[in-house]
């Protein structure tokens, strides 16, 4: 997959109208600072399109990428953001759930699990809720470069089983500083569009 164009189209707050695309919509989700912001920039070759930052639960919108002008990334909030209020979580939640709901061009969710710890309660509650709305999440365990090489394998099944991922469950161990996982992603997502297209 070529990355020739990648913007930022849309982003849509609490209170926005979602856009009605008739481009295949690819959605990416999880827990606060799980590396989401870095995920979508390390696909879209793009070193600063997602706002990256260190401080958790920074993004409180969905934001639409329109990429190559045939498909949109298109970003969630982070979950699990512990300073975030009560109120502001259940909005955002409504939001998410809303967007879940009346999206017509869902192909994909890609939820990002830190490949380095145990899947915690709000990642087994997000792959259930995924799963309830009759989607097939792809996980993504990110930050695999903060790992060794014989970690890995142990660290995955760890993933796996703590989510309760059926063995035919697509996991791609994910990093952005090397780049190690991103021709997974982008063969996945062609072999999606490929079907589509069918």
């Amino acid at each position: 997959m070529i990355i020739k164009k990648a913007q930022l189209e849309t982003v849509c707050g609490i209170t926005s109208k979602f856009p009605e695309n008739i481009e295949p919509e690819l959605v990416f989700a999880g827990k606060s600072n799980v590396g989401k912001s870095s995920l979508i920039n390390t696909l879209m070759n793009r070193k600063s399109l997602a706002r990256t930052s260190s401080q958790p639960g920074k993004t409180q919108t969905i934001n639409y990428y329109k990429v190559n002008d045939e498909i949109y990334f298109v970003d969630l909030p982070g979950y699990g953001y512990a300073n975030a209020n009560i109120e502001t979580k259940a909005k955002w939640g409504k939001m998410i759930e809303k967007y879940l709901h009346t999206s017509k061009q869902i192909k994909c969710i890609f939820l990002l699990i830190d490949i380095r710890h145990e899947p915690g309660k709000n990642d087994k509650q997000m792959y259930d809720w995924i799963l309830h709305n009759g989607f097939q999440p792809v996980i993504i365990a990110t930050k695999l470069d903060k790992l060794k090489r014989s970690q890995v394998a142990k660290c995955v099944k760890v993933v796996r089983e703590g989510l309760g991922l059926p063995k035919e469950g697509v996991l791609i161990p994910f990093s952005s500083q090397t780049k190690q996982g991103r021709e997974e992603v982008y063969e996945f997502i062609e072999n999606l569009l490929a079907e589509e297209q069918v």
